[in-house]
């Protein structure tokens, strides 16, 4: 996170400030570009992709960090949002997830926001629904822990997360304590996934410092001086993750001790699921701000070892820890296993891990990511195909988490969000920044992905601290066609994990059923296909988590398709 230090600090460090300003100026902090030469991205010029109406569609939500001048650390983090099906009528709800106040709101404030949509895309705040958590939010997932056919939430906080189960009408019920679920620590992300393979789901919850107000301290910016958020290197207080596992009656147990996961601790910030070693069992992997990155294998019977450093995604390829902030798990290469893409802090490359079946390789400057990515904060991040030509596009929402002085500007923290199009062998920055015309800048967080106004082009959800969301309605120009699949386990329950794959354009692409990833966020778990000038998605495969390959034939364009295991396509 931040470059600070603290107060305690101070007298030994200033020996060494002298050294410290000298490398700074000779660019000690840019690490020298991965594999020996990077491909340098190039800049397109376009229409733009994107237009916030978020006010105009009825989403009316604003982010407040309730930030006093104290600099406690989670002012700066939050927060994130799902886009989900909240009332099971087909489309996409909104939920975002309020900080307030610390330690929570008590003065009657209001809490987490649900946005129900009318079926054009269009937005309307419902209240007294049972979601408005009034805890200091962080994070949201998305699962049906109960197996009732509705989508319920999982939210963090600093302090008592919830677990709030839907009753398939868009209202709420608190059920964290009956379910044993509620954690006390500075929880961030979250992932529903069966670990066990037991046909329900079991939830990993990421916890980011050991964190509370009286371990808060003093911490100032090394080049001038002023007052600032701590690094959370500065507390020396990294926490571990816990792993519930789902019992099956409405209950969880914490088995994190005997799942191997207290081996380990970090600073944990963003988190995904997938079978990265193919065997057949979801694993974990965690982003960590300054400390190791975490990848928890899944060796069955719920146990897990992290094996981050053997797999060679703990660190970048020059050792070094970064801030690991958001991260997605997509198949960028179409190899068929799932890669790794972790957003740092501004001087620091993203980290594109190349999944090669039994390892991961550094591939960042390969893929134009080693020189562009340095000059922002990244937070929020998504990896899809934008503009439905079969390629995966990347964006990015950033935010400052350092203060400095700056007299005219609103919002010091504020930074430019970027766009990036997906071409076969690297990312070019699109222009204008962000895909937006005109300006939209603030210090932005969460990023939930979704096509809210089902008209086949994904939108974005992006949450921006103590500033109105933006809600990015997709207008890429020449955008071509689309298919979207729907993948459900024999029972009928929606199957996570499921890879499903087609020809497009005669080159077989993969996708996976995943609604975590981003930073704090929770995404449509439909699976979203470009087809390009294509009128179908061509020999549909799909690799259920059962190990089971089956084949669906074609599926045609501008439809969602229902593939069942075992079941074929539903009409």
């Amino acid at each position: 996170m931040s470059a600070t230090i603290s107060m305690t600090s101070m007298t030994a460090f200033a020996r060494g400030l002298g050294l410290i300003a000298t490398l700074a100026a000779s660019g000690c902090d840019q690490a020298p570009s991965e594999d020996g030469g990077e491909l340098v991205s190039e800049t397109v010029p376009s229409p733009p992709w994107f237009t916030d109406e978020a006010q105009v569609r009825g989403l009316a939500f604003s982010h407040v960090s309730g930030a006093t001048g104290d600099f406690l650390l989670p002012e700066i983090m939050g927060s994130g949002a799902a886009l989900f099906d909240a009332d099971g009528d087909g489309d996409l709800d909104a939920y975002l997830v309020q900080s307030g106040r610390f330690p929570g709101r008590t003065d009657g404030t209001p809490g987490n926001e649900l946005y129900i949509n009318d079926g054009t895309g269009r937005f309307v705040r419902v209240r007294a629904t049972g979601a408005e958590d009034q805890g200091y939010g962080m994070g949201v997932t998305a699962g049906d822990y109960d197996n009732d056919g509705d989508v319920d939430l999982y939210v963090t906080n600093v302090g008592t997360n919830a677990l709030l189960a839907n009753d398939g009408a868009g209202t709420f019920t608190d059920v964290t304590q009956v379910a044993g679920v509620q954690g006390q620590g500075f929880s961030t992300a979250a992932v529903f996934f069966d670990a066990d393979r037991d046909g329900d789901l079991d939830l990993f919850v990421v916890n980011y410092v050991a964190w509370h107000r009286g371990v808060e301290r003093e911490c100032f910016d090394y080049g001038t001086g002023v007052r600032n958020y701590c690094d959370p290197g500065n507390y020396q207080l990294p926490d571990r993750d816990i792993l519930y596992r789902n019992d099956g009656d409405g209950t969880f147990t914490d088995v994190s001790g005997p799942a191997g996961l207290t081996a380990a601790s970090g600073n944990g910030l963003g988190v995904v699921s997938a079978d990265f070693d193919g065997n057949g069992l979801p694993d974990i992997f965690v982003a960590n701000d300054k400390t190791m990155n975490h990848l928890w294998l899944n060796q069955g019977e719920m146990t897990f070892r992290d094996d981050a450093v053997l797999w060679g995604c703990a660190m970048d390829d020059h050792g070094i820890t970064k801030a690991g902030m958001g991260v997605v798990a997509e198949d960028v290469d179409n190899d068929g296993d799932p890669d790794l893409l972790v957003v740092n802090i501004e001087g620091e490359t993203d980290s594109y891990y190349r999944n090669e079946g039994s390892y991961f390789v550094d591939a960042t400057a390969v893929r134009g990511l080693g020189t562009v990515s340095r000059r922002y904060t990244r937070f929020g991040v998504a990896l899809a195909d934008f503009n439905n030509d079969g390629l995966l596009d990347l964006y990015e929402a950033n935010g400052r988490v350092t203060w400095s002085p700056e007299p005219e500007a609103e919002d010091v923290f504020a930074e430019p969000n970027v766009l990036m199009q997906g071409t076969a062998d690297q990312f070019a920055v699109v222009s204008p920044g962000g895909g937006v015309e005109g300006t939209l800048v603030h210090t932005s967080r969460g990023v939930a992905i979704g096509d809210v106004d089902d008209d086949g082009g994904l939108d974005l959800l992006v949450v921006n601290r103590d500033a109105p969301a933006y809600l990015l309605m997709n207008r890429a120009p020449s955008r071509g066609h689309w298919a979207r699949v729907e993948t459900l386990a024999r029972n009928g329950r929606a199957e996570r994990g499921a890879v499903v794959s087609g020809l497009v354009n005669g080159e077989r692409r993969f996708r996976r059923a995943q609604a975590a990833g981003s930073y704090l966020a929770a995404h449509d778990m439909r699976i979203h296909f470009g087809l390009g000038g294509a009128d179908r998605l061509v020999d549909v495969q799909v690799r259920w988590p059962s190990g089971q390959l089956e084949a669906f034939g074609d599926i045609p364009a501008g439809e969602t398709s229902i593939l069942r295991e075992g079941g074929g396509i539903e009409d």
